[in-house]
């Protein structure tokens, strides 16, 4: 059940910094709302999962995979352009994420 919390964390956290994007500085009401409503999500599931996981192995998921959902969506929806060290970086973020999930011990699986 963590991983599941985990991953519902992960999502509202992408939502809520889509729409943090979207709210113009906090100066568009709905894009606010729901930029502090989807954080607040993200925070309530990111806490159930470290009532199990690791702090350490929690955060890196929950961050890594944030960033590389955050660059791809500023790539398609904004207009954001990644360059080669760029892509590089946020493939072995990824790459990271996948060997703590695959064989880490540390992870709880």
């Amino acid at each position: 059940m963590p991983w599941i919390y985990l991953v519902i964390a992960v999502f509202f956290e992408i939502a809520a910094t889509t729409a943090l994007k979207m709210s113009e500085g906090f100066s568009r009401l709905t894009p606010s709302v729901l930029s502090l409503l989807g954080y607040g999500i993200s925070f309530f599931f990111l806490s159930k999962t470290l009532l199990v996981l690791p702090l350490g192995i929690t955060y890196a998921v929950w961050s890594g995979l944030g960033i590389a959902a955050l660059a791809l969506i500023g790539w398609v929806a904004f207009n954001q352009k990644l360059d080669a060290a760029a892509v590089l970086g946020l493939t072995l973020i990824v790459s990271g994420v996948l060997v703590i999930q695959l064989l880490s011990k540390t992870s709880g699986h």
